[in-house]
């Protein structure tokens, strides 16, 4: 048996810089103490806990499918413990260095047929009950959100990785050495090391800066709670679950709590899609300044013509 790790060496290494607001209160206390129990025991694999946490998921959708409160209450609380055992591959993978791409893969496929069983079974057997065709809509509705979201953050992951490769490409081509990208920061604004480096002839490429700039009072709302690694993303793909599987039976409210789960999570996902747009407006002013600056130099090095 491995030697078993401290709380402070799990939280160190297996914490997120930033994380869901109910990651952070609700689930990380409970889940870094889990990794401590077992993180000895070499069996407890990143992998098994994914399956771990699929199976416990069933159960939640099973739960959920006979209708009545303490079957709902019961329901969720298995699916707020599945999303304690799904953290906590990650953990372990963190602290373990175990993890793997099939396992990256696996973990995503079960969370999105956890989602669909328990879709299934919490509104599938409220439509037994009720015979109301709400229900079946709210489903629909719930899984349509969850395959959105996912395909969305996939999707600005592809235009924000295209956008550094190619202002960093352009910035060499306009002659500038080993050129630093500034990602987003804790900040709100890069440091004077991260904007320039005149000895080594470095160029800050930043895409965020007029964001920065022009929404200050969002910036300085995110670095707050960024203090607590709680992101500004407050109504995330996460916390949508745990209010249509969690909150939602908890106080006997499934189709409101469903309907404004569904509204705030769209909001906040307009949120980062205007922030990409205003992210990509900046890109193209950057990417034309380095382009001129390398239409330039290969002019001025062109040979004259006698």
């Amino acid at each position: 048996m491995a030697q078993r790790p401290t709380l402070a060496t799990i939280r160190e290494r297996t914490y997120k810089r930033r994380d869901a607001w109910w990651t952070v209160w609700l689930v990380d206390p409970l889940a870094s103490r889990l990794v401590w129990l077992v993180a000895p025991w070499r069996w407890v694999t990143p992998n098994r806990l994914t399956f771990g946490a699929f199976l416990v998921g069933l159960g939640s959708a099973y739960c959920f499918w006979q209708q009545d409160y303490m079957w709902l209450l019961a329901g969720a609380v298995l699916y707020h413990l599945s999303f304690v055992l799904d953290c906590m591959d990650g953990k372990i993978a963190r602290l373990t260095g175990s993890g793997s791409l099939f396992g990256t893969w696996l973990d995503y496929v079960f969370d999105r047929l956890r989602v669909l069983a328990c879709a299934f079974g919490l509104f599938g057997g409220q439509y037994l009950r009720t015979d109301e065709v709400i229900y079946p809509l709210l489903a629909t509705l719930v899984i349509f959100l969850d395959m959105f979201r996912y395909l969305n953050a996939l999707q600005m992951s592809k235009v924000k990785l295209t956008m550094k490769d190619r202002l960093i490409t352009a910035a060499l081509a306009a002659g500038t050495k080993t050129p630093e990208y500034v990602e987003e920061t804790d900040e709100e604004a890069p440091t004077e090391a991260m904007l320039a480096d005149a000895e080594s002839a470095r160029a800050t490429v930043d895409v965020h800066g007029d964001f920065r700039t022009k929404y200050s009072l969002f910036v300085r709302i995110r670095n707050l709670l960024l203090r607590q690694r709680i992101r500004a993303h407050l109504f995330s793909g996460i916390e949508f679950m745990m209010f249509v599987f969690i909150v939602g039976p908890l106080i006997g409210q499934i189709v409101a709590t469903t309907l404004i789960s569904g509204v705030l999570l769209l909001a906040f996902e307009s949120l980062l899609v205007f922030k990409l747009w205003t992210t990509t407006k900046t890109f193209n002013r950057r990417l034309a300044t380095f382009e001129g600056k390398g239409a330039a130099g290969e002019v001025a090095q062109a040979p004259a013509l006698v």
